[in-house]
């Protein structure tokens, strides 16, 4: 009986080995596909890719400081004064972020002026905001123009503070 069964296990052994060998895979270098894939990673689910980023100029220690959002899709350049209005987020708090444009300073809109001038329009007096509000304004509008260096002249409610550059 010990014998059957010996010779049972060593056949079965001589069959996967004769298996292993025989199977016709030969040993050989690192084959070269190509590059690694590249480009954009797809978002966890439910969540949209960022396609672009914001820049608006928000203020931390009394001066400005550039900050970059991302977003979804191209803004409008109203838009993002809209998103200056409405002041840092949670996050940009935390790192002693500020604003100084008063959210009832909305709706913006913003029109094109030949040679790269641009005129903001608000909705409160353009002449009561304080001078870091005109140059975060100035500024924002200036970083979403497609000619740099951008002029910007602030309007409303019969008041004009500019043309002003970006002092960045």
């Amino acid at each position: 009986m010990r014998t059957g069964l010996a010779r049972r296990v060593l056949a079965a052994g001589l069959v996967s080995l004769v298996a292993v060998a025989g199977c016709g895979v030969r040993p050989s270098d690192v084959i070269r596909a190509g590059d690694p894939p590249s480009g954009r990673v797809a978002p966890p689910s439910g969540r949209v890719a960022p396609t672009t980023t914001i820049t608006l100029y928000l203020v931390k220690n009394g001066r400005l400081s550039a900050v970059t959002r991302p977003s979804d899709r191209p803004m409008f350049q109203a838009d993002t004064l809209v998103l200056l209005a409405a002041g840092p987020t949670a996050r940009e708090q935390a790192h002693g972020l500020t604003t100084d444009v008063p959210p009832e300073a909305g709706p913006f809109s913003v029109t094109a002026e030949p040679a790269g001038h641009l005129v903001v329009t608000l909705s409160t007096p353009a002449g009561e905001l304080s001078t870091l509000a005109v140059e975060q304004i100035v500024c924002t509008t200036a970083a979403t123009a497609p000619e740099s260096p951008a002029q910007v002249t602030i309007v409303g409610a019969g008041q004009s503070v500019g043309p002003r550059n970006c002092p960045g």
